[in-house]
């Protein structure tokens, strides 16, 4: 059984200072690291926060996912994908279901469309020139509505590798809007071709209700 909020609150504390700041992760001494750690401190653990609050779109009327579900690049009767913009990596695009689900919920028959639309996805940003990797994430603690990230990583920036490249995302400035958004149709285009599904040729077009 996971320790209890408190406990694990103490367990971490345990390797605190009297400040609640526990040392530099290993992870800030790698070479990809985007820190300098001199200089640089985590900041003080806060105690837990319980209730925890609700995440975005825990009552699926106030779901901005829903609301929005003709916004996107590709579609088909279960699925979206969305290019998000105004980041600093080459593309970043996101999946969501249609209806309003989360990992835990979701029925298997979109779970296992899931894993074909995940390792398609990821092979078009991949096929893109000068894209070496396509790193998919899966974060809940923001929003109730299930999304799957997918971050294209730039050929040659070997200090963008692995786990940093999201924070180096935010730290980049803003990729070319009209690069990514052409590279973004070409991974549309991919997706009608190898999973189905289509695009909005219109953006007054809309969705099946």
């Amino acid at each position: 059984m996971a320790l209890r909020p408190d406990e694990f609150y103490d367990h971490a504390l345990a390797a605190a200072d009297g400040e609640h700041r526990l040392p530099l992760a290993r992870m800030t001494g790698w070479d990809i690291s985007p820190f300098d750690p001199d200089g640089l401190r985590v900041a003080p653990l806060r105690p837990p926060v319980l209730p925890e609050p609700d995440r975005h779109g825990e009552d699926p009327s106030d779901c901005d996912a829903c609301r929005n579900r003709n916004e996107g690049i590709w579609f088909n009767e279960r699925w979206r994908l969305i290019r998000i913009k105004g980041v600093g990596v080459p593309l970043v695009l996101m999946l969501m279901p249609l209806e309003h689900h989360d990992m835990e919920d979701l029925p298997d028959e979109l779970a296992a469309e899931l894993g074909l639309l995940s390792t398609r996805i990821a092979r078009h940003v991949q096929a893109l020139p000068h894209i070496s990797r396509a790193h998919v994430y899966r974060f809940g603690d923001g929003g109730a509505h299930l999304h799957i990230w997918f971050f294209a990583r730039p050929e040659g920036q070997a200090q963008l590798f692995g786990s940093w490249l999201v924070v180096w995302d935010d730290l980049l400035p803003e990729y070319p809007a009209d690069v990514a958004d052409a590279d973004a149709d070409v991974v549309a285009d991919a997706l009608v071709e190898s999973h189905g599904g289509h695009r909005l040729s219109d953006p007054g077009d809309s969705l099946p209700a």
